[in-house]
């Protein structure tokens, strides 16, 4: 948007801009080439029925190329300050879904849209597309969801059963590293003896056992000295007759 914005964002302006500059202004937004087709068909279209400006109202908002219903809902409530309703995409869809916010589970979101109008108040339906998409794109991800991370992981029927072989990024609470410094720096219980037991060796970690009396002099060099202490008693002693 930014450079679509320094390029001129207006309808003659876009009109104006070859295909492939449109291309490079957009990339790398997701299928890029299909959009630069709507947008040039949608700014055509503004130009010759609405003079430059865009529809009113949803119905005529998604009559344009390449504009569904979430576009629509979102264009109502920030161009024309209307909520007309809950603008659904792939992030609210899913986590709508998996907090159990509707009764049955919504095949698209069209019918999760729908299940959440039938309860939730009207005056918070322009806050949850703002609220839910950053959060799926961050922590509630589409596969691999970072569930140990989430505060609302104790009241979500879905936490932790999405993708339970994912493992939690360093630093989570629940991460391999978090806990077993918990254990290790948490005292060990006292043993039958009432003393503490010694501390359980970290994984991954050889300990050395103790020092032997028997391995810490090599044998010939205590045969040695033994020897020249035997001739230096002999030597010192008066010789008998």
């Amino acid at each position: 948007m930014e450079k679509l914005r320094k390029h001129g964002l207006t309808v003659q302006s876009i009109l104006n801009t070859e295909d492939h500059k449109l291309g490079e202004l957009i990339y790398p937004v997701g299928f890029w080439k299909t959009k630069v087709k709507y947008i040039k068909q949608t700014t055509a279209v503004l130009q010759r029925e609405y003079g430059g400006d865009i529809p009113d109202s949803v119905a005529g908002l998604v009559s344009l190329p390449g504009v569904g219903p979430k576009m629509a809902h979102l264009a109502m409530s920030i161009a024309w300050k209307q909520v007309s309703g809950i603008g659904v995409d792939t992030h609210v869809h899913r986590i709508a879904n998996r907090l159990g916010w509707t009764r049955t589970k919504a095949k698209n979101p069209e019918e999760t849209r729908r299940a959440l109008e039938e309860w939730l108040p009207r005056d918070l339906w322009s806050e949850i597309n703002w609220l839910l998409v950053g959060f799926g794109q961050q922590l509630c991800l589409p596969t691999g969801p970072m569930c140990s991370l989430c505060l609302a992981q104790h009241r979500c029927p879905s936490a932790h059963r999405v993708s339970p072989a994912k493992r939690p990024k360093a630093g989570s609470p629940c991460s391999p590293k978090s806990l077993s410094h918990h254990r290790a720096s948490s005292p060990q219980p006292p043993n039958a003896l009432g003393s503490l037991s010694p501390p359980t060796p970290s994984r991954g970690i050889k300990e050395e056992p103790p020092p032997s009396p028997t391995t810490d002099t090599p044998r010939k060099r205590t045969r040695g000295a033994t020897r020249k202490h035997l001739e230096e008693n002999s030597a010192s002693k008066p010789a008998q007759s």
